[in-house]
């Protein structure tokens, strides 16, 4: 089931004193994996609610791998078109495919964007057929 108010679930947890700082950085990672993002007022909030200011990094870090921590950060970020995958035989525990397998795909077979991958090199052009390339 789909949480309907996943703020009124995080807070008793996120404000409960026994549990440990990690614990809280991962109950708020899950809410911002579940919310594709949350605004930077929000996130600032939570941080100093919780007392997390000097493991915020963990949090904010995450845009790195192209997680959308921060919700105007997603207006920034170009989205990489993702592989129809449905077809493929995965094991039952292994349904999602990282996008990263997506990028690697497509830098085997040359199909990168020249202007979301300035440095990665094409295949040379053909030279007229006489000479090796």
């Amino acid at each position: 089931q789909k949480v309907k108010d996943s703020m009124r679930v995080l807070l008793p947890v996120l404000l409960n004193k026994s549990h440990d700082s990690y614990d809280k950085i991962r109950a708020i990672l899950l809410y911002i994996f579940s919310t594709n993002g949350t605004t930077q007022e929000n996130l600032d909030k939570l941080i100093q609610n919780v007392q997390i200011e000097s493991d915020s990094d963990m949090i904010r870090n995450w845009k790195y791998l192209d997680v959308p921590v921060i919700s105007s950060f997603v207006a920034q970020q170009h989205k990489y078109s993702r592989r129809d995958r449905s077809k493929e035989e995965t094991f039952q525990l292994s349904r999602w495919t990282p996008v990263i397998k997506d990028v690697m795909e497509d830098a085997i077979e040359n199909k990168l964007d020249s202007k979301d991958w300035p440095y990665c090199s094409r295949y040379p052009p053909t030279w007229n057929g006489s000479g090796a390339v």
